[in-house]
């Protein structure tokens, strides 16, 4: 029987299930916990294999790519933030000026690391590249984000356990990838005997983290914290924010004269924000405020970002070799 045209992928199908079964069972309690431990165990994983897989000169090749990653920085430090100023006018009628706010701090943070690599390999772009750019994000938003959200929103942190995030950037990321560099020896041509089911590494950790977040978000209220005509605003304004940015991020690669696996790569690390990296830091910045409204926009962008790119990975992957 011929798949109807109207229908997603089956990953896209999945992902929706997935978001439909933490609304009405997500994980809590020790549950969660364990999730949490499985969720970290299969990105290990991922990028242990990931290192297996990638040749020593492609990892220089990506660490030293500086045009593709100073790209990915402007679009994350520099070009959200000013599209959440310049787009107040639009933006800020749709939702209520709290959220509003939780938009600016979104449009402050570092990119994603996880899901960006994740889509980045699904799409078959430059994914040493994309692993060095997220990983170098996140570094730099644990000084950079606090200086945004004082410009942007006033608010002055006190201070934050900056060793303990690059300490657990280190051990969750970097360290399985250079394990995997180090076994690349042994490991490289099972790897490659076997990438047409080493894919679903990717998706499940994908399947994974939007479980768990999401499932954190709707026992956090998500359904509950605001009005449903502000909180189909903040859709409308999540989305918009995500639109323009991918166009912008796809347009600049093309005029800088990027190639197909590097315009992959500037898309998926140049247009994600962090959930798991704004969660701790709203925790910090915000000490002492009420902070589910303004961890709400972000909440809702990560989610999106997610099904989105899943789509867009998808496509881009089924190009011809």
């Amino acid at each position: 029987m011929r798949r109807p045209r109207f229908l997603p992928d089956n990953f896209t199908l999945t992902l929706l299930a997935v978001v439909l079964i933490a609304t009405l069972l997500p994980c809590r309690g020790q549950v969660a916990v364990a999730f949490d431990w499985i969720t970290n165990l299969a990105i290990a994983l991922l990028f242990f294999l990931h290192g297996a897989k990638l040749s020593r000169q492609a990892v220089i090749a990506g660490a030293t790519h500086w045009r593709l990653h100073l790209l990915v920085f402007a679009c994350t430090f520099g070009l959200f933030p000013l599209l959440g100023l310049l787009l107040k006018p639009l933006l800020a009628p749709l939702v209520t000026p709290e959220l509003y706010l939780g938009v600016l701090y979104l449009c402050a943070l570092p990119a994603t690391v996880q899901s960006a690599i994740a889509f980045t390999s699904l799409a078959r772009g430059n994914i040493a590249a994309a692993i060095c750019s997220a990983a170098a994000s996140s570094l730099l938003g644990i000084f950079l984000t606090p200086l945004l959200v004082a410009l942007l929103l006033g608010v002055q942190g006190e201070g934050g356990s900056t060793l303990d995030a690059i300490g657990k950037i280190t051990l969750q990321l970097l360290v399985p990838f250079i394990a995997g560099q180090l076994a690349r020896r042994w490991l490289a041509g099972w790897v490659e005997r076997n990438k047409h089911w080493l894919r679903y590494v990717d998706q499940g950790s994908i399947l994974l983290v939007v479980y768990t977040a999401f499932s954190a978000a709707v026992v956090q209220g998500l359904w509950q914290q605001v009005p449903p005509t502000a909180l189909l605003g903040l859709v409308v304004v999540c989305c918009v924010l995500l639109g323009i940015v991918l166009c912008l991020t796809r347009l600049f690669g093309r005029l800088l004269g990027f190639d197909v696996a590097d315009r992959i790569t500037i898309v998926f690390c140049g247009s994600k924000k962090s959930l798991a990296t704004g969660v701790p830091m709203a925790q910090v910045l915000f000490a002492g405020g009420a902070i589910g409204m303004l961890i709400l926009p972000l909440m809702l962008f990560h989610q999106i970002q997610l099904m989105v790119c899943a789509v867009l990975a998808e496509r881009y992957g089924r190009r011809p070799e």
